[in-house]
């Protein structure tokens, strides 16, 4: 049977956003989803794993309760009961969206694979669905090395790692990036020894270098990283792993035993399992989707947004898309470029990691004229009260215009802290001045931000110029 629609929508994340709401001004909408509803977000990604993370960092807290005159004694870890809190909590939520769905008729549920056939045409089982406006929002997956003998090694990937029912002894991670540590410290956190083998010479290599490099320190401190290692084989024997490490710089060769492995090598766009090129869409060679500043592909019609097209790998990201995008299908005569602006992300390790704009790696690479407001969280007041040594906010500004063109924290609460920044820099006039005229409380921790601010306003302006 052949279904025509308004719009399709692939992809229950940030898609369904756009679905609903088309769907609420009058267009005729199906969503066409595969697995759970929810998207990637809810059910493999962030929400999940944050809410993992969150029961390692009370587990933190509760090992540093020394430091703050607090003798604790007599816990423990219960790794069944905190999983199984989060497989609740987002299989309930998942199960809810579908509910809703199926309750109404606009927008239409898919629970199958969809692939186009044609132009405009994708098979969903054994149905034809077609429309003139496509939004395709299906999302990545992790991504899988070539690495001899790990393809049958029963290895895991993030989507597993977050609902293990058993607490890995010794965890060995492939990989140095922000799933990778989020992982680590989650599981090692709760007890787990931790590998991890990083081809690059830090981990989180993508943040400003200053960030990563101490960083890595900290991690280095706490658990088995390998830095400048490619790994060569993985062996499995009975429930165990062996994974023979090689050190890029002069041979060196390890081999590490665990009895988990987990890959986290990256995550790779979803369009190959759509062929979009039955419907003349344009991908690049990594596979995601090109589109133009509107979200719209190279077919009048089709857009999207998200993982799939990768411009910020990040929900909120593909929540700012969804709003474009919307626009742009209902209202063709006048579309509106995505604005990109502060785009922030944030780590959930431990130190935390929270970063806007460019690292200070970038504007030198770029010679730019560039000054550094730098203040450590110990030399506030509340940084000293929670006995965070590490911790420091790091503001880049354009020496001549005095904007912020990047901001960088490690430490606690270094996901909340950033928002001030990117207020100043989205909705603000985006210079130092809106952060320093701020009045701040004392001792809040925020206090962090506004002294490197300060720091930095000294060198641009006189005193009591404002």
């Amino acid at each position: 049977m052949t279904y025509q629609f308004d719009l399709v929508v692939i992809g229950s994340g940030s898609g369904l956003d756009v679905a609903v709401a088309a769907a609420q001004y009058g267009l005729k909408v199906a969503v066409i989803e595969k697995g759970s509803l929810g998207g990637t977000c809810l059910n493999r990604g962030c929400i999940p794993s944050k809410m993992l993370i969150h029961s390692a960092d009370i587990l933190e807290t509760i090992g540093r309760a020394h430091l703050f005159g607090i003798k604790v004694e007599g816990y423990q870890v219960d790794f069944g009961s905190i999983v199984g809190r989060v497989i609740r909590d987002v299989d309930s939520d998942s199960e809810k969206i579908e509910q809703s769905l199926m309750k109404v008729r606009n927008p239409f549920l898919f629970k199958k694979q969809a692939r186009f056939v044609d132009h405009k045409t994708l098979q969903v089982g054994n149905d034809k669905v077609r429309a003139e406006k496509i939004l395709i929002a299906s999302g990545s997956r992790p991504k899988i090395p070539e690495i001899k003998g790990l393809k049958n090694s029963n290895f895991i990937t993030s989507d597993e790692a977050l609902r293990l029912k058993t607490q890995p002894e010794v965890l060995t991670i492939l990989g140095g990036g922000y799933i990778a540590v989020e992982l680590a410290h989650f599981f090692g956190t709760l007890g787990t020894k931790i590998n991890i083998v990083q081809h690059h010479n830090f981990l989180v290599p993508k943040e400003d270098e200053e960030i990563s490099k101490i960083f890595t320190a900290i991690f280095k401190a706490k658990y088995n990283v390998f830095l400048g290692f490619e790994p060569k084989e993985v062996i499995k024997s009975g429930d165990d792993f062996e994974v023979l490490i090689e050190s890029r710089e002069d041979g060196r060769a390890e081999t590490l035993k665990s009895d988990q492995l987990l890959v986290a090598a990256g995550r790779i766009p979803n369009s190959d399992m759509l062929d979009v090129q039955k419907t003349d869409v344009k991908v690049g060679r990594d596979g995601k989707i090109l589109v133009d500043e509107y979200l719209e592909t190279n077919v009048e019609g089709i857009f999207a947004l998200g993982d799939v097209v990768g411009h910020y790998p990040f929900k909120h990201s593909a929540n700012l898309e969804a709003g474009y995008a919307l626009n742009n299908i209902l209202n063709s005569d006048n579309k509106i470029p995505v604005d990109y602006t502060a785009m922030p992300h944030g780590i959930f390790s431990s130190p935390q990691i929270a970063s806007v704009g460019k690292t200070e790696q970038q504007l030198r690479a770029n010679k730019s004229h560039y000054l550094v407001g730098r203040y450590n969280y110990v030399d506030t007041a509340m940084g000293s009260a929670i006995e965070d040594r590490t911790g420091f906010v790091k503001l880049l500004v354009d020496e001549h215009t005095r904007k912020i063109v990047g901001c960088h924290i490690l430490g606690a609460d270094a996901t909340s802290l950033i928002h001030e920044v990117l207020v100043a820099m989205k909705s603000g006039e985006g210079v130092i001045e809106n952060i320093t005229r701020t009045v701040h409380i004392h001792p809040a921790l925020s206090e962090v931000v506004h002294r490197a601010a300060l720091n930095l306003r000294s060198t641009l302006i006189k005193p009591n110029s404002y």
